[in-house]
């Protein structure tokens, strides 16, 4: 894998890229999230970065639906 693949699969732009202290993947482990309040978050960051900001808004809300209907013990 060449430098720039692997900087692209390691730590992506749209995340922030490898210098970044709040490069995303860092906050949510930083935080504990989980996998879907991660998600969250994952999608809010990279929503202005990847040329799909409302699709990505959109997955945020429903990770984030996702995690409000497990907390209050709702099954889908």
């Amino acid at each position: 894998m060449s430098v720039d693949k692997k900087e692209a699969v390691d730590h992506p732009a749209h995340y922030g890229g490898e210098s970044n202290p709040y490069e995303v993947i860092k906050v949510i482990e930083a935080w504990n999230l989980g996998f879907c309040l991660g998600n969250t978050v994952k999608y809010i960051a990279r929503a202005e970065h990847k040329g799909a900001t409302v699709e990505d808004l959109e997955k945020a809300r429903w990770y984030l639906d996702r995690e409000i209907q497990r907390r209050k013990g709702v099954s889908e």
